[in-house]
Protein backbone atom coordinates (compact mmCIF):
# COMPACT_ATOMS: atom_id res chain seq x y z
CA UNK A 1 0.00 0.00 0.00
CA UNK A 2 3.05 1.79 0.37
CA UNK A 3 4.38 1.74 -2.24
CA UNK A 4 1.38 3.10 -4.47
CA UNK A 5 1.16 6.41 -2.46
CA UNK A 6 4.22 7.22 -3.01
CA UNK A 7 3.92 6.11 -7.01
CA UNK A 8 0.91 8.43 -6.66
CA UNK A 9 2.69 11.46 -5.08
CA UNK A 10 5.65 10.94 -7.82
CA UNK A 11 2.89 11.43 -10.24
CA UNK A 12 1.34 14.27 -8.79
CA UNK A 13 4.65 15.88 -8.79
CA UNK A 14 5.55 15.45 -12.36
CA UNK A 15 1.90 17.30 -13.16
CA UNK A 16 2.26 21.30 -13.41
CA UNK A 17 -0.54 23.52 -11.84
CA UNK A 18 -1.59 27.09 -12.28
CA UNK A 19 0.65 28.46 -9.12
CA UNK A 20 3.55 26.63 -11.24
CA UNK A 21 2.44 28.39 -14.30
CA UNK A 22 2.74 31.61 -12.62
CA UNK A 23 6.40 31.14 -11.79
CA UNK A 24 7.06 31.32 -15.73
CA UNK A 25 7.97 34.71 -17.89
CA UNK A 26 5.32 37.42 -18.32
CA UNK A 27 4.56 37.31 -22.13
CA UNK A 28 6.97 34.28 -22.47
CA UNK A 29 4.43 32.50 -24.60
CA UNK A 30 3.51 30.05 -22.14
CA UNK A 31 0.22 28.15 -22.04
CA UNK A 32 -0.39 25.21 -19.43
CA UNK A 33 -2.40 22.53 -21.08
CA UNK A 34 -3.63 19.36 -19.09
CA UNK A 35 -0.94 20.11 -16.48
CA UNK A 36 2.06 20.43 -18.50
CA UNK A 37 3.37 23.63 -19.24
CA UNK A 38 4.03 24.32 -23.17
CA UNK A 39 6.09 26.95 -24.50
CA UNK A 40 5.89 28.35 -28.38
CA UNK A 41 7.28 30.13 -30.82
CA UNK A 42 6.45 33.79 -31.65
CA UNK A 43 3.86 33.75 -34.45
CA UNK A 44 4.79 34.99 -37.61
CA UNK A 45 4.78 38.65 -39.45
CA UNK A 46 1.77 36.90 -41.46
CA UNK A 47 -0.20 35.51 -38.13
CA UNK A 48 0.32 38.96 -36.26
CA UNK A 49 -1.05 40.67 -39.44
CA UNK A 50 -4.23 38.42 -39.30
CA UNK A 51 -4.67 38.64 -35.64
CA UNK A 52 -4.35 42.14 -35.85
CA UNK A 53 -7.16 42.90 -38.91
CA UNK A 54 -8.94 40.37 -37.27
CA UNK A 55 -8.96 41.88 -33.80
CA UNK A 56 -10.11 44.97 -35.37
CA UNK A 57 -13.15 43.49 -37.64
CA UNK A 58 -14.41 41.80 -34.11
CA UNK A 59 -13.95 44.82 -32.14
CA UNK A 60 -15.53 47.00 -34.70
CA UNK A 61 -18.54 44.48 -34.78
CA UNK A 62 -18.67 43.86 -31.11
CA UNK A 63 -18.87 47.71 -30.05
CA UNK A 64 -21.10 48.58 -32.41
CA UNK A 65 -23.91 46.59 -31.85
CA UNK A 66 -23.00 46.35 -27.82
CA UNK A 67 -22.32 42.37 -28.14
CA UNK A 68 -19.59 41.82 -25.83
CA UNK A 69 -15.59 42.39 -25.21
CA UNK A 70 -12.94 40.90 -27.38
CA UNK A 71 -9.36 40.63 -26.25
CA UNK A 72 -6.36 39.16 -28.05
CA UNK A 73 -2.85 36.69 -26.95
CA UNK A 74 -1.66 37.23 -24.67
CA UNK A 75 -4.54 36.48 -22.20
CA UNK A 76 -5.25 34.15 -20.16
CA UNK A 77 -7.86 31.67 -20.08
CA UNK A 78 -8.19 30.29 -16.99
CA UNK A 79 -10.24 26.71 -17.52
CA UNK A 80 -8.69 24.47 -14.46
CA UNK A 81 -5.86 24.97 -12.28
CA UNK A 82 -4.18 22.71 -14.96
CA UNK A 83 -4.93 24.55 -17.85
CA UNK A 84 -5.15 27.71 -18.71
CA UNK A 85 -4.16 29.03 -22.64
CA UNK A 86 -3.82 32.16 -24.45
CA UNK A 87 -6.02 31.71 -27.52
CA UNK A 88 -5.26 34.34 -30.27
CA UNK A 89 -8.47 35.97 -30.12
CA UNK A 90 -11.74 35.95 -27.99
CA UNK A 91 -15.26 36.56 -27.61
CA UNK A 92 -16.93 37.24 -24.02
CA UNK A 93 -20.71 38.14 -24.30
CA UNK A 94 -21.74 41.48 -22.40
CA UNK A 95 -24.39 38.81 -20.44
CA UNK A 96 -21.41 36.91 -19.53
CA UNK A 97 -18.68 40.09 -18.71
CA UNK A 98 -18.65 38.76 -15.16
CA UNK A 99 -15.65 36.07 -16.23
CA UNK A 100 -13.42 38.40 -17.01
CA UNK A 101 -10.77 39.54 -14.26
CA UNK A 102 -8.17 41.51 -13.59
CA UNK A 103 -5.40 38.95 -14.29
CA UNK A 104 -7.66 36.52 -16.41
CA UNK A 105 -10.58 34.93 -17.70
CA UNK A 106 -12.24 32.73 -15.78
CA UNK A 107 -14.33 30.54 -17.46
CA UNK A 108 -15.59 30.19 -20.96
CA UNK A 109 -15.32 32.43 -23.54
CA UNK A 110 -18.59 32.79 -25.95
CA UNK A 111 -15.77 32.43 -29.49
CA UNK A 112 -12.31 31.46 -29.35
CA UNK A 113 -10.15 31.90 -32.48
CA UNK A 114 -6.70 30.57 -33.10
CA UNK A 115 -4.91 31.39 -36.33
CA UNK A 116 -2.82 28.39 -37.76
CA UNK A 117 1.08 28.41 -37.89
CA UNK A 118 3.18 25.75 -38.82
CA UNK A 119 4.54 25.47 -35.56
CA UNK A 120 0.64 25.63 -34.01
CA UNK A 121 -1.15 23.70 -36.13
CA UNK A 122 -1.26 20.29 -33.97
CA UNK A 123 -1.92 22.18 -31.00
CA UNK A 124 -4.53 24.25 -32.58
CA UNK A 125 -6.24 21.87 -34.87
CA UNK A 126 -6.40 19.09 -32.48
CA UNK A 127 -5.14 19.54 -28.69
CA UNK A 128 -6.79 22.66 -28.06
CA UNK A 129 -9.60 21.77 -30.26
CA UNK A 130 -10.50 19.07 -27.72
CA UNK A 131 -9.74 21.29 -24.89
CA UNK A 132 -12.07 23.92 -25.92
CA UNK A 133 -15.11 21.90 -26.40
CA UNK A 134 -14.03 20.07 -23.33
CA UNK A 135 -14.66 23.11 -21.56
CA UNK A 136 -17.54 23.88 -23.13
CA UNK A 137 -16.30 26.90 -26.06
CA UNK A 138 -19.33 26.92 -28.09
CA UNK A 139 -18.08 28.18 -30.85
CA UNK A 140 -14.22 28.11 -32.27
CA UNK A 141 -13.14 29.64 -35.12
CA UNK A 142 -9.86 28.11 -36.96
CA UNK A 143 -8.00 30.38 -38.87
CA UNK A 144 -6.12 28.92 -41.92
CA UNK A 145 -3.72 31.46 -43.41
CA UNK A 146 -2.66 29.93 -46.71
CA UNK A 147 -6.05 28.97 -47.52
CA UNK A 148 -7.83 32.46 -46.54
CA UNK A 149 -10.20 30.47 -44.82
CA UNK A 150 -12.05 30.61 -41.42
CA UNK A 151 -13.26 26.69 -40.20
CA UNK A 152 -16.24 27.37 -37.74
CA UNK A 153 -16.73 24.57 -35.37
CA UNK A 154 -20.02 24.58 -32.97
CA UNK A 155 -20.21 22.50 -30.05
CA UNK A 156 -22.45 19.94 -30.19
CA UNK A 157 -22.44 17.03 -27.76
CA UNK A 158 -19.07 17.60 -26.18
CA UNK A 159 -17.39 17.44 -29.43
CA UNK A 160 -17.22 19.96 -32.60
CA UNK A 161 -18.89 20.00 -35.85
CA UNK A 162 -17.53 22.12 -38.95
CA UNK A 163 -20.62 24.64 -39.72
CA UNK A 164 -19.08 26.23 -42.56
CA UNK A 165 -15.83 27.05 -43.98
CA UNK A 166 -15.66 31.22 -44.94
CA UNK A 167 -13.08 32.20 -47.60
CA UNK A 168 -11.47 35.77 -48.19
CA UNK A 169 -14.57 36.79 -50.79
CA UNK A 170 -17.32 35.78 -47.77
CA UNK A 171 -18.67 37.29 -44.97
CA UNK A 172 -18.09 35.53 -41.87
CA UNK A 173 -20.78 35.07 -39.20
CA UNK A 174 -21.14 33.83 -35.92
CA UNK A 175 -23.23 31.03 -35.67
CA UNK A 176 -23.74 31.39 -31.56
CA UNK A 177 -23.28 35.54 -31.17
CA UNK A 178 -25.83 37.15 -33.05
CA UNK A 179 -24.66 40.10 -34.87
CA UNK A 180 -20.90 38.99 -35.45
CA UNK A 181 -20.04 39.68 -39.16
CA UNK A 182 -16.66 39.82 -40.55
CA UNK A 183 -15.68 41.12 -43.95
CA UNK A 184 -13.03 38.37 -44.86
CA UNK A 185 -11.33 40.81 -47.60
CA UNK A 186 -10.53 43.25 -44.44
CA UNK A 187 -8.58 40.33 -42.71
CA UNK A 188 -6.68 38.89 -45.89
Amino acid sequence: MRETTMAQAAVKKTRQTYADYLETPEGGGYQLIEGSIVRSPSPSTRHQMISVDLAFELTKCARERNLGTVLVAPMDVYFDDETTVQPDLMLISKSRADIIEERFIRGTPDLVVEIVSETSAHQDMVLKKRLYAHFGVKEYWIVIPEEEAIDVYVLHDNAYDLRVRFRKTDTAESATVPGITIDMANVF
